[in-house]
């Protein structure tokens, strides 16, 4: 069920969908967390699927903010959808002009799920300081997303905005080769990693997070290259684990499958397929805590990339440890 309520007021929207919900039978009480989209442009339809594929392991109520400030008109349009147009979740969208735009953290209270947690996830474009912004400050869980950055001011920027709660969907696409590289580790040769090198997409935010996370890990000097022009460009493109006995290589070879070769082991084929903006969402709403790996990454990120710029050596490479 949609329903659009044109020219409308946060407490005429409150009010309806709680009439909405009666009249469908649906309840509120099944709902875990608050989902506060964030947005300039005009409404991704691809977002708000994402949200919902999310509410079917996160019951939640999802609030779409759509501002245009530049509008000379000052008014709230909102639409909201129920039922089988909301997944397990109810989605309130909003769209503020002019003045209106002004109080955006307003706008937002007056739908809160009353003692539950609430998510703010920018899809888009994200402040340089989440937990700064007015929809930050009344959230536990800080979500961006960003697919490719490589200045090492844009990285101190980011970790200096960094604040107990913020994450990146960057970060959350390396899940799973995290998993397998430490999978790998754990399996016989028994060796100690003497170096690392990291491959990927040039400006791969992913890529550049996961060669800083091994690094920390494994204390080893380790080496990042996002080469222009790679085949399958896009994210991490294969991890190379050095021991004394050979390489560990953690290639990937098409849009799903990753080869995994290894010295006395056969060839090994690893479906990994690149994860959906559900899939991220979704793991990312398992936590409400800091996740304070992802701080240490984004720190280690930004003083490597502020010693390279500082150094004149402004190309995509860059290693560590030696």
């Amino acid at each position: 069920m949609i329903e659009e309520l044109p020219r409308t007021s946060i407490s005429a929207v409150a009010r309806r969908l709680v009439s909405m919900r009666q009249e469908s039978g649906v309840s509120a009480l099944g709902r875990v967390l608050t989902l506060v989209i964030a947005a300039n442009g005009p409404l991704d339809e691809a977002v708000v699927g994402a949200a919902n594929d999310a509410s079917n392991e996160h019951p939640m109520r999802v609030i779409v903010l759509l501002t245009r400030p530049d509008n000379p008109e000052a008014r709230l349009d909102a639409e909201i959808r129920v039922g089988a147009d909301a997944g397990a979740s109810e989605v309130v969208v909003l769209r503020a002009y002019g003045e209106v735009c002004s109080g955006v953290e307003s706008l937002v209270t007056g739908l809160l799920l009353p003692d539950a947690p609430v998510v703010v996830w920018w899809p888009e474009e994200a402040p340089h300081r989440p937990g700064s912004e007015p929809l930050g400050r009344i959230a536990q869980r800080r979500i961006t997303t960003t697919a490719a950055i490589s200045g090492g001011a844009e990285l101190a920027r980011r970790f200096a905005g960094y604040t107990a709660g913020d994450t990146d969907l960057a970060w959350t696409r390396i899940t799973r080769w995290r998993e397998h590289l430490a999978a790998i580790l754990d399996q016989p040769p028994h060796e100690p990693v003497l170096a690392v090198e990291v491959v990927g997409a040039a400006g791969s935010l992913a890529t550049q997070m996961l060669a800083a996370w091994l690094e920390l890990a494994l204390r080893v000097p380790t080496t990042c290259r996002l080469p222009q022009g790679e085949p399958l460009a896009e994210g991490v493109r294969s991890v190379t684990l050095r021991r004394a006995s050979g390489d560990a290589v953690m290639e990937r070879v098409g849009p799903s499958r990753t080869l995994l070769r290894q010295p006395g082991h056969p060839e090994h084929e690893i479906v990994l397929p690149r994860r959906t903006l559900s899939e991220c969402l979704a793991e990312e709403l398992r936590r409400l805590d800091e996740d304070i790996m992802y701080g240490r990454v984004l720190e280690r990120l930004s003083r490597i990339r502020s010693e390279q710029e500082a150094n004149e050596n402004r190309t995509s490479e860059w290693s560590t440890g030696e």
